[in-house]
């Protein structure tokens, strides 16, 4: 890599050009493909892209606006062949198990490894085999020299392998003797010793080049059963690179094995995995004493997991909790009925990087302030491959990643340090080339946040400022070097992080409640909530440092979305930075969603390329952050729809900026009011909110599309290095995610518990959809905002789900019974308000009058999906008992000749809570179908109390009575509905299969379930009941001559005013349509639509003929002529649209030439003209030709006849014709009122329909005044 610097222009191309290299020159330029990115600052050469050679690698810089200025630098590159892997048996297996009768195949013809080739070839290389008898011989040999095994040459003192070897070597046959000379061994049965161990030896030359070699090795233990050969290998293959007889282990990462039986495998009793710790044979000559690990069941899941599995995992912690240990044998153990096969995998641990140390320089400085890291004279045997800085202030186990580098020297820019002390930690992770880690600690560093800086390029952002690039943080994000990026975006993140934390905090102290304005973190606790009285100066702050910082995020983003993906650091930094930058979801404009999401997808999949290729620990690492990213995607797209967050303004004027083709594409979603309208209200105010919200939506549905592909993509990239038993789990205050693999026996009866209480209790009978019979993984999420959907009922609920995912990566069917069904709590947010209960004052209520016999409540469970109703009785007087008593859609009546009731409960003190309240709640499944609930409440008298409640009767029907009823005490009374959802693939809110369950509470439901998916709970408190018969008592007109006069006279002026709209909507109706010219030649074949906007100035229209001239870069036409025989065109106002016919194509248009010949009678004879707008329809292609003049003599300049060019984007934004299509709309079409008689025909939305919304919205306004008063 070269790093690109720039102090001056930012406006500059980059460019790397390949060429291959021979002993005179580099002439040869190498075509690489689409995926290797040669335009940015960094060049990444995937492996097995280039072939073996010198290249010469030239990045060459030229600044856009001076072309001649340009600079070039270039580096030398050799690649060579990385060498191979020898390997007798499959998967280079250690150790394995064979019968004295049965044959021995060593091929590593076929089993040896090339990284360079997909598929290795044995032609290329010489097979040379030996063997001898382990822990007590060494290799036959004659004075140092190695007798290969089919070498009739006696050794006196290391006998030969074979029992009943001759000088011919009877008992080997070697393979492939044609294509590939001795490429495979076989070593017949009867010709090894029973009970005695082996060691073959492979050496491989390169045909070609001797110089290029391999060796492998293994050992074969004789028994005298016929045992099948077991393969043990590596999950992850880089992760095992061999070193002689071993392969090396890295002790700062988990070693993950696998299993596979070779031959006739049935009759399998069980597996067994022995864990030994080796040492060097002091008595004997190359071999090693192995010895078995005596803690193996004490840490048996907690170390090693899969133990009786075919697949097994150690843990780094294994290795870091036994240092002293450098060699380790895993070995399994498969028991069939008739045999025991034994296999094993010999390590030995890669000592990581030493000698060296690292330091930073200076110790003191801000965010921009450049710092040195240097780490000098570290050596390893296998090269040192790079170096990560990682910082922390408080919490050592929250690092983050801040620079990567193959030079021990390079340059930083750090963040803050801790807010008290300005203290940062920092730590260097050295790693080899084989992946083993030490871990460097340097001096800690004072950072404080640069905010003269900070604050210009806040400044700069929000005024749009063309000086921006003069701030030397944009100077650096223009580098386009990912470690200067990630750098400046974690710094500047974790700035304004802070700021909007503060912001809120400040909002919440100033009477702004906490639900309205943020979504709580998981795990976060309750706000005290106190009822503050809303400070109006305090919002208009938060709301400008709220789109403030937004639009600075909004300016950020893109900085980091261009960067180059390459290696695993670059992923994790590259996340890392995403997640921080989005961690304020209040802050993210639909621009940043869309670009962070498409970002973090790009990752996933990248991270999901490499996932066989990484240690367990950097895809972690990576998913961990990855996993933030969607859920704050998901938390910053929903929180404006589920009104948990405010609409930024930036997202507003984008979703309400007037197309360039507004005035002629029709079908757009843009001009389509009808979708942004509510019901018959399409005011400006309510087409422009629903409008926002409508691109707000789409968004959402589409991040949540690529959220589901992400994560799907990150579980494949952990499920691979998770073993049964195992669990990844990532738990922070932006997400939950927990993914461990069991087996499907352990599903059952098995409680699932998240963060908050949020739990799943899987039921012990179901039915999984899935041919494996071993094991599955679990993959559990909670996200602290449901999505939208739908529905809004979810927007005070986080967001729950479990998976079932097979061996494959496959989500699984799962399904419960429905007697026996899953159970789940769904918590909601924290800080969701509790209205009070309200206080019923019964004991006041004269019931004899009505001769009522319970005092009834009236509630509206009007619901798009079924809700559950719970009731909440808090009694003055603990000592009393109640009767409740229900009826959907109709009052409910009990006594002793009626009984209309849908469900009854009697309330008993012996029953109160500790906090002295009555509950009772009517289920989802009860509810659909019905609008609304009324229910009564009476006190039971001493009788009665002493019947049901002391006696304790199990009475299968209620109380009667035909007294009325009669308070002793008041009560309290809070009502509210819950639900439960689940989201299905349409990203749509449903709740078929679902019963909110008995354990509902204020703080969260409780969801019955017979399936698994992401599941959402629906809560809202109802507000106190309208007492109907006080409203209707006083509705007589005696009383209300005001308002019953208001309402005729308004009714009047509406009748009116729908006559005047009714007949301007039959004239907008002839305006309409496309007007063949009728001077087009049926012979011509090549089509313009002409569209041409008359003004709304006073008798702008006119009744002259107009003609006009269209010249274009090929051709031009003849003297047309607008005309329309069925109507009158050019009228004040109008939009008319006209096909002309010519032979060819004009070519690229350059002017209109238009006049008119002033035969109109009086003021029709003048015509204004606004502009005209030309489209090929062939090409679809636009041209706009801007006038805004007048053609009369007696206006303007006099002239009848003008010469139109066609306009520069430039005059498309100027001030006067962008004012223009803005006032235009704003009130021909945008002010509901003044539309009715200015609407512009073309418009779907009618002058009856807009005159119809503006009386709904008048008497809807009086109705809501009513209420409220």
């Amino acid at each position: 890599m070269i790093q690109f610097n720039c102090d001056g222009s930012l406006s500059t191309t980059k460019k790397w050009t390949i060429k291959n290299c021979t002993s005179i020159s580099c002439s040869f330029e190498i075509v690489l493909n689409e995926k290797v990115m040669t335009t940015f600052s960094e060049l990444y050469i995937p492996a097995r892209t280039l072939d073996y050679g010198v290249y010469q690698l030239t990045l060459t810089v030229i600044m856009i606006d001076s072309p001649n200025l340009k600079s070039s630098s270039s580096v030398y590159v050799r690649i060579t062949a990385t060498g191979i892997t020898a390997n007798l048996v499959q998967l280079g297996t250690s150790m394995i198990t064979r019968g004295d009768q049965q044959d021995l195949l060593l091929d590593p013809g076929i089993f040896s490894v090339d990284p360079d080739e997909d598929i290795f070839d044995a032609t290329k290389w010489k097979y040379t085999y030996y063997c001898r008898i382990y822990e007590l011989y060494n290799f036959p040999n004659i004075q140092g020299i190695l007798l290969s095994i089919d070498d009739s040459t006696v050794d006196p003192y290391n006998p030969s392998c074979l029992s009943a070897r001759s000088g011919n070597g009877t008992g080997l046959i070697f393979g492939n003797l044609t294509s590939s000379p001795n490429s495979s061994l076989t070593v017949l049965g009867g010709s090894l010793q029973l009970n005695q161990m082996y060691q073959f030896m492979v050496y491989m030359e390169n045909r070609k080049n001797a110089s290029i070699q391999a060796t492998g090795y293994v050992l074969v233990t004789i028994e005298v059963t016929h045992p099948q050969l077991i393969a043990v290998g590596c999950v992850i293959s880089t992760m095992c690179v061999p070193d002689l007889e071993f392969q090396l282990l890295n002790p700062t990462t988990q070693v993950a094995l696998f299993t596979v039986c070779i031959g006739t495998c049935t009759n399998l009793q069980s597996i067994k995995w022995n864990i030994y710790q080796g040492s060097d044979n002091s008595t004997s000559s190359n071999s090693t004493q192995w010895t078995l690990f005596n803690n193996t069941i004490l840490y048996e899941n907690i170390w090693f997991f899969g133990t009786n599995t075919s697949n097994f995992t150690a843990t780094d912690q294994l290795f870091l909790n036994n240092l002293q240990i450098s060699l380790w044998r895993f070995e399994v153990v498969y028991t069939f009925l008739s045999a025991i096969s034994t296999s094993a995998l010999n390590f030995i641990i890669n000592q990581p990087p030493s000698n060296g140390s690292c330091s930073i320089n200076p110790l003191n400085g801000t965010i921009t302030t450049l710092f040195n890291i240097t780490c000098p004279n570290w050596y390893d045997v296998d090269e040192i491959q790079d170096y990560s800085l990682y910082t922390w202030t408080t919490d050592i186990s929250h690092q983050t990643i801040i620079a990567f580098s193959s030079e021990f020297s390079f340059q930083v820019r750090l963040p803050t340090g801790d807010n008290e002390t300005s203290l940062l930690n920092l730590v260097v992770y050295v790693r080899d080339l084989v992946g083993s880690v030490i871990q460097v600690n340097i001096s800690s560093v004072n950072v404080i946040a640069d905010l003269a800086i900070i604050n210009d390029l806040i400044d700069k952002i929000t005024n749009s400022s063309s000086a921006i690039t003069n701030n030397p943080i944009v100077r650096l994000l223009s580098s386009g070097n990912q470690n200067i990026v990630g750098q400046m975006i974690i710094s500047l993140s974790q700035e304004f992080n802070q700021m909007n934390s503060e912001n809120l905090d400040k909002a919440i102290s100033n009477g702004m409640s906490a639900v309205n304005i943020s979504v709580s973190s998981l795990g976060s606790q309750r706000l005290q909530l106190i009822s503050i009285p809303l400070n109006e100066s305090a919002l208009i702050n938060y709301n400008t440092e709220l789109n403030s910082l937004s639009n600075v995020r909004d300016y950020l983003v893109p900085f980091l979305t261009n960067l180059l993906i390459t290696t695993s650091n670059s992923i994790i930094l590259q996340s890392t930075s995403l997640a921080q930058l989005t961690q304020a979801t209040n802050q993210l404009t639909r621009n940043t969603l869309l670009l962070v999401s498409n970002r973090c997808y790009e990752l996933s999949t990248a991270l999901y390329a490499m996932f066989e290729k990484i240690s367990y620990e950097d895809a972690q690492s990576a998913s961990n952050q990855l996993f933030q990213c969607a859920s704050n995607l998901l938390n910053g797209v929903n929180g404006p729809l589920q009104g948990r967050t405010e609409v930024l303004d930036l997202d507003y004027s984008r979703a309400n900026a007037i197309p360039t083709d507004y005035d002629t594409d029709l079908e757009s979603a843009w001009s389509n009011l009808n979708l942004f309208s509510d019901g018959n209200d399409f005011s400006i105010e309510t087409i422009e909110k629903n409008r926002n919200f409508y691109y707000q939506k789409q968004l959402a549905n589409q991040i949540n599309s690529q959220v589901t592909g992400m994560i799907s993509l990150l579980t494949s990239s952990l499920n691979i290095h998770i073993n049964i038993g195992q669990n990844y789990l990532m738990n922070t205050s932006q997400s939950f995610v927990s993914l461990e693999t069991i087996s499907i026996q352990s599903l059952k009866d098995r409680l699932v518990k998240q963060i908050e209480n949020a739990q799943f209790n899987i039921p012990s009978d179901f039915i999984l959809n899935t041919t494996s019979n071993s094991s599955i993984s679990l993959r559990s999420r909670v996200d602290p905002l449901a999505s939208y959907g739908n529905f809004q009922n979810t927007n005070l609920s986080r967001s729950i789900s479990l998976s079932v995912i097979d061996q494959n990566g496959n989500e699984v069917s799962f399904e419960a019974h429905q007697n026996n069904p899953i159970q789940m709590i769904i918590p909601r947010d924290p800080n969701v308000l509790i209205p009070s209960m309200y206080l019923q004052n019964v004991t006041s209520t004269n019931s004899t009058i009505n001769n009522l016999l319970f005092n009834y409540h009236y509630i509206n469970i009007t619901s798009s999906l079924p809700i559950s109703v719970h009731f909440e009785i808090h009694s003055l007087n603990r000592s009393l008992a109640y009767l409740f008593i229900y009826k959907f859609d109709q009052t409910p009546q009990l006594n002793s000749s009626i009984h209309l009731i849908d469900g009854w409960t009697i309330f008993c003190p012996f029953n109160l809570t500790n906090d002295d309240t009555y509950r009772y709640f009517i289920d989802n499944q009860q509810t659909p179908d019905h609008q609304s609930l009324i229910f009564g409440i009476r006190e039971l008298n001493s009788t009665e109390i002493n019947n049901y409640c002391l006696n304790n009767s199990s009475l299968n029907s209620p109380p009667v009575t035909n007294e009325p009823f009669n308070f002793t005490s008041n009560y309290e009374l809070r009502i509210y509905t819950s639900g439960c959802y689940y989201l299905d693939d349409n990203n749509n809110w449903k709740s078929d299969g679902l019963t909110v369950g008995p354990l509902t509470n204020l703080h969260e439901t409780e969801c019955l379930s017979t399936h698994l998916t992401s599941f959402a709970g629906g809560f809202i408190v109802l507000p106190a009941p309208v007492n109907w018969s006080y409203v209707f008592a006083n509705a007589d007109f005696t009383k209300n001559k005001t308002v019953y006069l208001t309402v005729i006279f308004t009714s009047i002026i509406y009748i009116v005013l729908m006559i005047y709209a009714r007949f301007g909507d039959k004239k907008d109706f002839e305006k309409l349509g496309v007007t063949p010219l009728v001077d087009n030649n049926k012979s011509d074949q090549y089509y313009y639509q002409i569209l041409v906007f008359t003004g709304q100035r006073t008798n702008a229209g006119t009744d002259s003929k107009v003609y006009f001239v269209l010249s274009g870069d090929d051709d031009q036409t003849q003297i047309r002529l607008f005309s329309d025989p069925h109507r009158k065109i050019l009228q004040r106002g109008g939009i008319d649209s006209f096909i002309i016919a010519v032979p060819k194509s004009l070519g690229l248009l350059n002017y209109i030439r238009i006049w008119h010949d002033n035969s109109g009678e009086g003021s029709s004879a003048s015509w204004y003209l606004k502009y005209i707008i030309v489209r090929d329809l062939q090409t679809m292609d636009k041209s706009y030709f801007i006038c805004q003049q007048w053609f009369a003599v007696e206006k303007d300049d006099g002239r009848i006849e003008r010469i139109l060019p066609i306009a520069s984007e430039a005059e498309k934004q100027k001030f006067s014709y962008v004012l223009s299509k803005k006032a235009y709309h704003s009130v021909s079409d945008g002010h509901l009122w003044f539309s009715i008689f200015s609407r512009p025909p073309s418009n779907k939305f009618t002058r009856v329909q807009r005159c119809t919304c503006c009386f709904v919205l008048f008497f809807t306004s009086m109705l809501i005044n009513i209420m409220y008063y």
